[in-house]
């Protein structure tokens, strides 16, 4: 059997306030998270001055939250305890958190196991994702490095992501008393604009895989697959969970009791804490409508051990498949060069 070291990739969020100025400029100059014709400068100047902007905004969001946000305690705290179980080394990838690249680095170049397994902690595949990800080892590690990089590209419907998470919902039900025939299944998605699904992006697909395999556990829930954190003037994929909320009548079915569930999530953060527990949840309340949130996975102990189980999983992809071409009319996973058929 050969060495095998793995790898944890997730966004990586402020662990402090003042670590979100940087934070926000990483994530919103990401040319796969805001696609622009811009030269890539140009690019950076605009998407730098935005993020400075909205630095006071979020800042309020954190500090209701302690000052910093969980992603990337919870990431590091289930790398040990995979590490753990597995045996193996496990190191972390903060995507958004550039003040970590550099150990990261220096970890990952000095691992001499002849194959490197990465577990992206997004469910479903976007370019956005796991494809920036990619696209930064690509262009910052050693090349010795990269091509040992064998990716767990996504797992939508595996039952190591769909059974914790099917458990995650069961709990909050009896914790709060809900019975299942009285309560709507509320599935809100980060969203993604529409242009990528269009380009070829198999991440509406694949949430809709997610949906559909968790419902198979619920069959006397009535439910729906919504998207938020939308972010400038783009359409996205619909329907908007920040719409819907807002006159719950026409689609709830006659339940009494609302449960959001993040089904893209694995880690809470900003989206799922402030976006919905303090956003979407009173809207919804407001309206006579009994309204919970459903805790991500998190170090959920079953979760733990899906995601060891997703480790091992013998489909794995390289990590110039997960890249989105500049230039590539036809997106697809085999597209291993620039090319415009």
């Amino acid at each position: 059997m050969p060495e095998i070291a793995y790898v944890l990739v997730n966004f990586g969020g402020p662990r402090s306030l003042d670590e979100i100025p940087s934070f926000l400029t990483s994530l919103l100059t990401d040319r796969d998270v805001i696609r622009t014709n811009l030269p890539r400068l140009l690019h950076r100047l605009l998407f730098s001055r935005i993020a400075k902007k909205r630095v006071k905004t979020v800042e309020r969001d954190y500090e209701e939250m302690g000052g910093k946000s969980p992603i990337f305690d919870d990431t590091e705290a289930l790398a040990k305890q995979l590490s753990c179980q597995i045996g193996a080394p496990v190191i972390t990838f903060h995507r958004y958190l550039d003040a970590t690249h550099e150990n990261f680095k220096k970890k990952i170049s000095a691992l001499t196991a002849s194959e490197i397994r990465v577990l992206p902690l997004f469910p479903q595949f976007t370019y956005a994702t796991t494809g920036s990800c990619a696209r930064f080892f690509e262009e910052h590690l050693p090349w010795n490095v990269v091509t040992r990089l064998r990716w767990v590209r996504s797992y939508p419907d595996h039952p190591a992501f769909i059974a914790p998470f099917v458990r995650q919902i069961k709990k909050t039900l009896k914790l709060n008393g809900l019975k299942e025939e009285e309560t709507f299944l509320f599935f809100s998605a980060h969203g993604v604009p529409l242009s990528f699904i269009a380009s070829g992006d198999l991440y509406l697909d694949e949430c809709k895989q997610s949906y559909q395999a968790v419902m198979k556990s619920f069959p006397e829930s009535s439910s729906l697959l919504a998207f938020q954190s939308q972010f400038g003037k783009k359409e996205w994929i619909k329907p908007y969970t920040q719409e819907l909320v807002k006159d719950v009548a026409p689609w709830i079915d006659g339940r009494k009791n609302l449960l959001f569930l993040p089904i893209s999530f694995t880690s809470d953060h900003v989206e799922t804490i402030q976006e919905v527990g303090k956003g979407y949840l009173p809207k919804v309340e407001q309206q006579g409508i009994k309204a919970f949130r459903v805790p991500a996975l998190g170090l959920d102990p079953e979760w733990i051990q899906g995601c060891q189980e997703l480790l091992q999983s013998s489909f794995l992809s390289n990590n110039q498949m997960l890249i989105r071409r500049l230039g590539c009319k036809s997106l697809c996973f085999s597209c291993r060069k620039l090319c415009s058929k």
